[in-house]
């Protein structure tokens, strides 16, 4: 025996519930600007395994005559990128790693520590967020050539190590850790060195993880410094020695786009697995 009364509407397995017309459109924008996003990189991918005279048809064709990964494998023999890609590995994780450390130590003293011009140093690291790196590209680069480290991977780690955003992030989430727990280890006889590795950045786990995840991505797509540093092919990094293919006089698109994809796989799978660490993060650093 049925127990739907009669007044009560019928609801399917479907049903989700009264929706609300703001509801639906905002699904439908943030849906639509999902997939106009997606589209140059669904076109890369495409790209990459077709022939140069596909990518030369017009109108161009979306999907490939053939799928064969030729592309892939010729790019592979005809390039160096074995090299390329050990040399953009080196840069991103010593960078990271040394960011991480610095800005760690930097946010630490500016969150937890009280002397005097605390609040006017920690409002001129912001303030360099609004320098471009073009505006002090040349005293850098005459900084580096005076330590000789011009033409190293060491001249692309070490002058982009210190990041304001990652001082910012990690000082903003450190300002929630009670400093009662700090003072508690003080008084245990813990030194502050000792405090601040074994009891700071361990409950600073997300914020670190965020600052790593964008040194990464900044550091793998880094460009222009490391066109600047580097001027023999042993230390190209992807994003050079694919901006050096350009330069050629027959451009193999073809093959660019093949190493466009496999150098963009790394952020991506690095991005979809630490998703949530990135959104914790931030929201827990924003508002304090």
């Amino acid at each position: 025996m049925s127990t739907q009364t009669a007044g009560s509407p019928r609801r399917t397995w479907t049903s989700l519930g009264k929706t609300r017309l703001s509801d639906a459109l905002r699904v439908v924008v943030l849906t639509a600007g999902a997939l106009v996003a997606l589209v140059p990189v669904l076109w890369t991918l495409l790209g990459a395994f077709k022939s140069p005279t596909e990518l030369a048809a017009r109108p161009p064709s979306f999907l490939p005559d053939s799928w064969a990964p030729t592309n892939f494998t010729e790019a592979l023999t005809r390039f160096d990128f074995t090299t390329y890609l050990r040399n953009s590995v080196v840069v991103t994780i010593a960078a990271t790693a040394i960011t991480l450390a610095i800005n760690a130590m930097a946010a630490y003293a500016l969150a937890k520590y009280n002397f005097r011009g605390k609040t006017f140093l920690f409002v001129l690291t912001l303030a360099t967020i609004m320098i471009p790196l073009q505006v002090i590209l040349i005293p850098v680069y005459q900084v580096v050539a005076g330590l000789g480290l011009v033409n190293t991977l060491w001249g692309m780690i070490i002058p982009a190590a210190a990041t304001p955003t990652g001082v910012f992030l990690l000082r903003q989430y450190m300002l929630s850790i009670p400093d009662e727990l700090i003072e508690a280890a003080r008084v245990d006889g813990s030194g502050e060195f000792r405090t601040f590795l074994r009891i700071v950045l361990p409950l600073c786990t997300p914020a670190l993880a965020v600052v790593a995840i964008f040194s990464v991505m900044w550091r793998w797509n880094d460009f222009l410094w490391p066109l600047i540093v580097a001027q023999s092919s042993d230390v190209y990094t992807l994003p050079v020695a694919l901006a050096r293919f350009n330069a050629e006089e027959t451009v193999p698109f073809n093959l660019i786009l093949a190493m466009s994809v496999v150098s963009i796989v790394p952020v991506v799978i690095i991005f979809l697995f630490f998703q949530r660490q990135i959104a914790t993060g931030i929201a827990n650093t924003g508002g304090k």
